[in-house]
């Protein structure tokens, strides 16, 4: 019971210390139930639309290839099933009714200025028509449904965002061509939409305009009768549609549950959301092993300053088990008082999260919110846990101190020869984590090489944590030399305070050093990718233009016909991903894309071959593939290769080239003609292009550049591109997603802020007496404060040196591993390096604004007589 009391005293003593530590505590515990929250939210809210938008069953078609639903398949057209089916479906024992349904998400919908309507983050634009099974999850709240082919109807949501209103005119793009309609009806989700624009016309104009033609539908939605559970009706259906060609596993229909609906919707989704989750819990991860730093100084400081109260317990009895309890006592209620608060803050996070992602076009509602019950105890488990563990080696620690050293103020044991095995450990890691990376770096596969590249990161990073002391001692000096020594006598009083006690200066730097090696790591990969792109575009790519989609939509006929009809255009260049099966003459069959295009791609991609004329490779019945492949099945130019075509027949194709694999532009493709391909493929199943290329004639680029983008400017949907474009395009995306990471890192690197910030904080009760001595014999409140701001310069400087050198060791190792994926160039991207480093500076002088300012507001009487 004393020892709990002693420790609630020292708590509530020191409670202006601890809270820095609370905060770190606070803020990695609330990134973790915040992301826990969030996506738990998100689950939620997916889990409720799936669930209300699921018919009792469902009947759809299987796609040719049997490997499921075909729901948005290369030809722009979803697959479909003749309506005659409704009929015979509603006549199952059981039904109470069947409706068709039509839905395709290969459709594109701007308003009267040619603007998309679509989301802006990447959730679909659905067009259907309109059935009594869509009244489950909407209702109309303006207006009425369509009945008529100039009729549709919008989601409250989207036209709430793009401001339309009754009688406001829509066109809808699809590969059956354009057609327009005018606004009759909005209708509102009963649960949230995540962010879809959903579009309906009546079921004619549905069928007609986005399946080709009437008396087809993509499924049919069927209603269980009263006492009859969904599985008995799957049974019965599947049974009924026996005569039309079979069900189940392997037939011409597939049959789902609303539970089954729900679940394969919600795996479709899951594994997005399992990806966000994990990667944000890995950056909350790095904040709070950046603050197990925090904690470890903040109660090795404590402990040093509590050291005569330490001996004074044990002279009067306390053992060394009791004072070790003390401590770890002291962490515990921290642990708690940070991770309740976190827990509450964590919420707060998760409900700003989804406002973010509501200004982004995904919609949360907070009445989904969902706070599960594991979410508080994963956090207070991991705060407390964390906590505790960091507390750990200063408490043990501080029950080594003996009664006598305590009451002399001797401070706690200064063990030399813990201190040069420690060195000797990390020396050890160290040179473990550079020969790992050296290894990784002479890897003959990526696969291979990227074990060694993690286990050298980790190595590294351990090792220069460890001999963090030593470090400080030679850094710190250094940097004093360039930074502090024109600062005079205050400039030398810094170096020596931050070289005073190298372990408090070694954590407090590598907790700063952590986030900035991993700044630096991504940024070199990030700028050699780009480099690495820019140069392989440079030599591999003929095509002065690239037209694509910013969605990742099939093109639609009407834009191809507009740009090949351009003036100023040598040959505009068609680009089809066709699915086939291959079977190689080893037998060996596999599933691969056959990239069919005019032969004019030839010139848009100068592919490098080790065998025969790429150009041979577009003749009747012939086809190239990647080196390899070539060595995997032992095939050589002049072997025939079987090739089954998804909706098609199957052919005998001759391999006229072998590429290299030796690069990153279309790294693997094997290439046909489109002619070839159209032989075995009717023309109703044949792919939409993905991309098309153009080549101006000569002298002609900046016309021809202008012709093609006036060409398709009624399509909003797909965008041409010059090279500079292109590569520009290619920047910004990496650019954005480096940026997404460094904002997730900017929580460990307030965490490490904060470390700083403690350590001076501390240091400066520390040396209370000292410093009232100082100003005793003429040291300015002025200079004073400066003394303590160059400290935390060069302690930030320190932490800044170590983690950028570390990281550009890391970058450099994984650029090295992604050349043999086609990312041969390696760039160090300096400025963002020197930026950074500067920017550390910075970093010091505000970590010790509130230091400096209470240092300076010292009672210098009060400062010499404090024991």
């Amino acid at each position: 019971m004393t020892v709990w009391k002693t420790s609630m005293r020292n708590f509530f003593a020191h409670k202006g210390r601890m809270a820095l530590s609370a905060v770190a505590v606070l803020l990695s515990v609330a990134f973790v139930s915040g992301t826990l929250v969030f996506t738990d939210t998100m689950n939620t809210t997916f889990d409720k639309l799936f669930a209300a938008t699921a018919s009792d069953v469902t009947v759809s078609p299987k796609s040719a290839g049997g490997a499921g639903d075909d729901e948005n398949p290369e030809t722009g057209k979803p697959e479909s099933l003749p309506a005659s089916l409704v009929g015979k479906v509603a006549k199952a024992p059981g039904a109470e009714s069947a409706e068709g349904a039509v839905t395709s998400m290969s459709v594109t919908v701007v308003n009267s200025a040619n603007k998309d309507m679509g989301s802006s983050s990447g959730a679909p634009t659905i067009a259907g028509n309109w059935t009594q099974n869509d009244l489950k999850a909407m209702e109309i709240t303006s207006g009425h449904a369509p009945r008529g082919p100039t009729d549709v109807m919008v989601d409250a949501d989207t036209a709430e965002k793009h401001h339309l209103k009754i009688g406001d005119e829509l066109r809808t793009i699809a590969v059956t061509g354009d057609f327009t309609a005018k606004v009759s009806g909005i209708a509102s989700f009963k649960v949230t939409n995540p962010g879809a624009t959903v579009v309906y016309f009546d079921t004619a104009t549905a069928q007609r305009e986005l399946l080709g033609k009437e008396g087809l539908f993509t499924g049919i939605s069927v209603t269980a009768a009263a006492g009859v559970s969904d599985e008995q009706l799957k049974q019965n259906v599947a049974t009924t549609l026996s005569d039309a060609g079979g069900t189940g596993t392997g037939g011409t229909y597939k049959l789902q549950t609303a539970k089954e609906a729900a679940d394969s919707s919600r795996e479709d989704v899951g594994s997005f959301l399992d990806v966000m989750k994990y990667a944000m819990l890995g950056f909350a991860g790095i904040a709070l092993l950046v603050g197990i730093f925090l904690i470890v100084n903040t109660f090795s400081m404590l402990v040093a300053q509590r050291t005569r109260e330490i001996g004074l317990m044990r002279a009067i009895g306390s053992s060394r088990k009791q004072v070790n309890r003390s401590v770890l006592l002291e962490a515990l209620l921290l642990g708690i008082v940070g991770s309740i608060a976190g827990v509450a803050a964590g919420v707060g996070l998760a409900v700003g999260l989804m406002k973010l992602m509501g200004s982004m076009g995904m919609e949360l509602s907070t009445s989904d919110l969902t706070v599960k019950v594991t979410t508080p105890v994963v956090g207070l488990v991991l705060g407390i846990v964390v906590t505790v563990v960091a507390a750990y080696v200063p408490a043990r620690r501080a029950g080594k101190i003996s009664p006598m050293a305590a009451l002399r103020d001797a401070g706690t044991p200064a063990d030399g020869k813990a201190g040069r095995i420690r060195a000797g450990i990390g020396l050890l890691l160290t040179g473990g984590g550079a020969a790992a990376l050296l290894v990784a770096t002479q890897a003959d596969k990526a696969s291979e090489g990227s074990m060694f590249l993690g286990l050298g990161v980790v190595l590294s990073l351990i090792g220069f944590v460890v001999i963090g002391p030593l470090l400080a001692g030679v850094v710190v000096r250094a940097l004093s030399a360039v930074v502090l020594r024109m600062f005079g006598p205050v400039g030398r009083l810094a170096e020596r305070n931050a070289l005073r006690n190298p372990r408090r200066t070694g954590a407090t730097g590598a907790a700063l050093m952590i986030g900035l090696a991993l700044v630096a790591c991504l940024s070199v990969v990030g700028s050699s990718m780009v480099a690495s792109a820019t140069d392989e575009l440079d030599k591999s790519v003929g095509a002065d233009f690239i037209i694509q989609s910013g969605k990742g939509q099939p093109f639609v006929p009407q834009v191809e016909k507009a740009l090949k009809k351009a003036p100023h255009i040598e040959h505009v260049t068609d680009y089809k991903g066709v699915v086939t099966k291959l079977t190689s003459p080893d037998g060996r069959t596999e599933d691969e894309e056959l990239v069919a295009a005019d032969p004019t791609y030839a010139q848009d991609l100068r592919r490098e071959t080790v065998a025969g004329e790429l150009s041979a490779a577009y003749g009747k019945n012939a086809m190239s593939v990647g080196d390899t492949y070539a060595k995997r099945h032992g095939v050589k130019v002049g072997d025939t290769i079987k090739v089954a075509f998804k909706n098609g027949g199957t052919a005998e194709l001759k391999i006229a080239a072998i590429t290299s694999d030796d690069g990153n532009v279309d790294k693997g493709a094997m290439y046909t003609s489109i002619t070839t391909a159209a032989q075995y493929i009717p023309a109703d199943r044949m792919p939409q292009n993905q991309m098309m290329f153009a080549k101006a004639e000569d002298g002609k680029a900046k016309e021809a550049y202008a012709a093609l983008k006036a060409s398709i400017a009624d399509y909003p949907q797909y965008k041409v591109q010059n090279q500079t474009d292109f590569k520009q395009q290619l920047k910004d995306q990496i650019g954005q997603l480096l940026n997404i990471v460094y904002g997730l890192l900017a929580l460990a690197i307030i965490v490490a802020v904060l470390g700083v910030v403690n350590t001076l904080a501390l240091s400066v009760v520390e040396r209370t007496r000292e410093i009232g001595l100082m100003r005793a014999i003429g040291l300015s409140r002025r200079q004073l404060r400066r003394m303590i701001r160059l400290e935390s310069v060069v302690i930030a400087l320190f932490g800044a040196l170590l983690g950028l050198g570390l990281g550009m060791g890391w970058g450099t190792a994984a650029q090295k591993l992604l050349a043999l994926e086609g990312l041969k160039v390696l760039e160090i991207p300096w400025s963002t390096i020197i930026t950074v480093f500067v920017a550390s500076a910075f970093v010091g002088l505000f970590a010790a604004l509130v230091p400096a300012f209470r240092a300076g507001r010292m009672n210098v009487l009060n400062a010499i007589a404090t024991e």
